[in-house]
């Protein structure tokens, strides 16, 4: 039987139940029918503890069904991508550099009780840095954080997608198949997209967004906005005292978030050896 045991506030809680259809009973029910599946299931070597597998429930809100489609899909993606998710060693310069420069960086504090990133799609060197190890920083970032942070499940993430200094060549890293397989990743991820925020965007940027959307499911593409008037409409949908200064924000500056992460990602080099294993197997 699971012995997980809800420890967050009555708030929270009745979020749960209302929103994603967590009941004791459910929770219960729903946390031994998917560990058994799982262990009956040869081509999946996965995480069989009650929080990793809370995550999807909660994302697929308690449905069976498509919960077991989210996590075939999550454990076939971790094989057959390996570029994102094999040799996720923080100490690799290639890694170690895009961490340093924030390509992805989470914020310290919560808007709606969700958890707000920020994606610096341009702060890399397209003719230095690769897109693939652009994506694996920000999946391996995204791992640690669901790890550390429950509420994520219930509430979902916020991701503001910084566009400044993007380029030309930054869109040439983005064809048509790696957009779609980013695509697939957002919506069979462990943590539920719930807002989608572009700022400093390009007067083009409606004809990137435009394949982006192409292979979004109708739910994903209404939480996307565009902010074309600079940081001014940001703050109208995220408080000010939760982002970093040079975002019109409060909270200390980028660095100070990206400094943070980049050690904790250097901490759990161990973590990141040993959750390789848990990934579809390939016949």
């Amino acid at each position: 039987m699971s012995t997980y045991k809800f420890t967050l506030s009555d708030a929270d809680e009745k979020f749960a139940i209302n929103v994603l259809n967590e009941t004791y009973e459910t929770r219960a029910k729903s946390l031994e029918e998917i560990k058994k599946w799982l262990m009956e299931n040869p081509n999946i070597s996965g995480k069989l503890d009650d929080l990793n597998i809370l995550a999807f429930l909660r994302g697929c809100k308690f449905c069976l069904d498509k919960t077991k489609e989210k996590i075939q899909n999550y454990y076939e993606m971790r094989s057959k991508v390996p570029e994102w998710f094999a040799n996720r060693d923080p100490l690799l310069p290639q890694i170690d550099e895009l961490a340093r420069l924030g390509v992805f960086v989470p914020l310290r504090q919560f808007q709606d009780n969700k958890h707000v990133v920020i994606i610096r799609t341009a702060v890399h060197d397209p003719r230095k840095h690769k897109q693939d190890d652009v994506f694996k920083v920000g999946k391996m970032i995204l791992d640690l954080l669901g790890c550390e942070n429950e509420r994520l499940q219930i509430y979902g993430i916020i991701a503001i997608f910084d566009m400044q200094g993007i380029s030309v060549a930054h869109a040439r890293q983005l064809p048509p198949s790696k957009i779609k397989k980013a695509v697939h990743a957002w919506q069979n991820y462990h943590c539920r997209p719930k807002q989608l925020e572009f700022i400093n965007a390009p007067v083009y940027i409606n004809v990137l967004l435009n394949v982006f959307k192409g292979f979004m499911s109708k739910k994903l593409k209404g939480r996307v906005r565009v902010h074309f008037s600079g940081l001014n409409t940001l703050q109208d949908v995220i408080n000010k005292n939760i982002l970093p200064i040079e975002y019109g924000g409060t909270d200390g500056t980028i660095d100070d978030h990206i400094n943070l992460w980049h050690k904790r990602l250097v901490q759990s080099r161990e973590w990141f050896r040993q959750d390789e294993m848990y990934r579809s197997i390939l016949h």
